[in-house]
């Protein structure tokens, strides 16, 4: 959502100087034009940096200090990632009197990818301004032994008219760039604020702090007990935050704004879906699809790092597991009740009748 933020203005600029020149209304479009891969790589510099601090108010996470068994086992009370999950969030952003309708498409996929030797789990995200996607996203998280939720990187696309503008991508390993945390596993009052994220490339800096808990908020999916209040900001913006709301075993619900926030973007949760495998199918082919832009678009980072891999869950591929040869001692004899094939048989199918007869070919 942060992306979002920075292209906001110019990208409102740009929508009304055009308004202008053409005497009426910009259409909104559905998709960019096309999501082919640019001719020339995106720019991945964009703000510069701060450089990291020993102070405990804006130190880095130590990745090397954590410990993962499961990482892909994502069931943080606050932010849990189950694959086939969609999350849908509606809402809008602000410019001046106007408010433009602002909406995110959150998917767990049921893909991974190795950052820093640990397995993460893949998030596809889809975000929309006025019905025009202005940004799509793969992310990366992975859960610590301790229960802490890590951010692995991202590697988002950012559209105007339908065409990439940049494509900012940050991967731990690469240009300097460090994992952070997205989502403590026993978040108090008090704690220092939390780094989710190092992309000195980038221009990515942000910081979590907790605000409150115990807090009930109702959105149009349900009300919530016991929410988590957090404040994300950037660490080169320190006055400008995103104030998130969180629900146990839901995750994020709610989303609003603080401060010198130039989108004062708000957004509540809509729907809250568990995908079909068809739809889950879609959304990983999507998913591909974006890796297969970002191996163009970012070379330097993103085609340098480990591609997206899928392994189906065992439970929808187990029956074949226990395939074993020795078992076989008449392979060919085929006289299954409803699928015998005997040598010298001749099915023909014919339409429309949908007639089907069997006849013995003449033996060779």
């Amino acid at each position: 959502m942060r992306h979002f933020r920075i292209i906001f203005l110019s990208l409102t600029l740009l929508l009304l100087i055009m308004t202008s020149a053409c005497g009426g209304a910009v259409p909104a479009t559905s998709q960019p034009a096309a999501l082919a891969p640019t001719a020339t790589e995106a720019p991945e510099e964009t703000t510069p940096t701060p450089e990291p601090t020993e102070d405990p108010e804006f130190a880095l996470e130590d990745l090397e200090s954590a410990a993962f068994d499961n990482p892909t086992e994502i069931n943080n009370k606050y932010f849990p990632m189950i694959p086939g999950t969609e999350y849908v969030y509606e809402g809008f952003t602000r410019e001046g009197s106007n408010q433009i309708p602002h909406s995110i498409i959150f998917t767990v996929t049921d893909l991974t990818k190795e950052v820093e030797g640990i397995q993460t789990v893949v998030a596809y995200i889809l975000d929309y301004s006025d019905g025009a996607l202005v940004e799509a996203e793969i992310a990366f998280y992975a859960q610590d032994n301790d229960g802490n939720v890590w951010f692995m990187g991202e590697y988002p696309e950012v559209y105007e008219l339908g065409e990439i503008v940049e494509a900012p991508a940050w991967i731990p390993g690469f240009k300097g760039a460090k994992a952070g945390i997205v989502m403590k596993e026993d978040p108090q009052l008090g704690m220092p604020s939390y780094a989710q994220g190092w992309g000195p490339a980038v221009g990515w800096n942000d910081r979590g702090r907790i605000v409150a808990l115990g807090e009930k908020t109702c959105v149009p999916v349900a009300c919530y007990e016991d929410v988590l209040v957090t404040e994300e900001f950037s660490q080169s913006d320190p006055d400008a935050a995103q104030v998130k709301y969180y629900a146990p075993a839901i995750g994020n619900i709610k989303v609003t704004w603080k401060g010198e926030d130039a989108s004062r973007e708000v957004l509540d949760l809509t729907s809250l879906t568990e995908l079909s495998p068809d739809a889950m199918a879609e959304a990983r082919a999507a998913a591909l699809e974006l890796e297969q832009s970002a191996l163009e678009n970012s070379k330097e980072v993103y085609a340098a790092s480990a591609p997206l891999e899928y392994a189906p869950d065992p439970a929808t591929v187990a029956e074949f597991w226990d395939f074993d040869p020795v078992d076989f001692n008449n392979s060919t004899d085929i006289n299954n009740a409803w699928m015998p094939m005997q040598p010298g048989s001749h099915w023909v199918h014919e339409e429309p009748q949908r007639m089907m007869r069997a006849t013995a070919l003449p033996a060779p």
